[in-house]
């Protein structure tokens, strides 16, 4: 489902006091980036942040979930989206405080990624001599 640019722009105003953030389409949806690091998720009019075990609480103890994908191979994959309650739109300094925990979890699981080198990626490309 499409994401609506009145509602990309409805979320870029809740963020704004976030600092630089970014809403760039993607597969139907939308990837919400603060510099280039993605820390939400649009899809269709609703709004996902990044989770990790710092604030998957939150969003739990508010009844939301992860957002769910679903590819054609038939099998649900749970991303680390969670839904953000829709009360936090009235309640804009508690949105920005959830929304820089997102931040956090993005920048946590951005730095326990393993770092590629060249050598690393010339395996990867590398084919077998027939």
């Amino acid at each position: 489902m499409a994401v609506s640019s009145e509602y990309k722009a409805f979320v870029a105003e809740q963020l704004e006091p976030l600092g630089p953030v970014r809403i760039r389409n993607m597969f139907g949806g939308a990837g919400v980036y603060f510099d280039d690091l993605m820390f939400g998720l649009i899809v269709g009019e609703t709004l996902f942040f990044k989770v990790d075990e710092r604030n998957r609480g939150d969003f739990e103890g508010e009844e939301m979930g992860p957002f769910v994908y679903e590819p054609p191979s038939g099998k649900s994959i749970a991303m680390s989206y969670y839904e953000l309650p829709e009360r936090l739109y009235d309640e804009p300094e508690e949105l920005v405080l959830w929304a820089r925990r997102a931040l956090d979890a993005a920048l946590a699981a951005k730095a326990s990624k393993p770092v590629k080198t060249k050598k690393a990626a010339r395996k990867k490309t590398a084919r077998p001599k027939n």
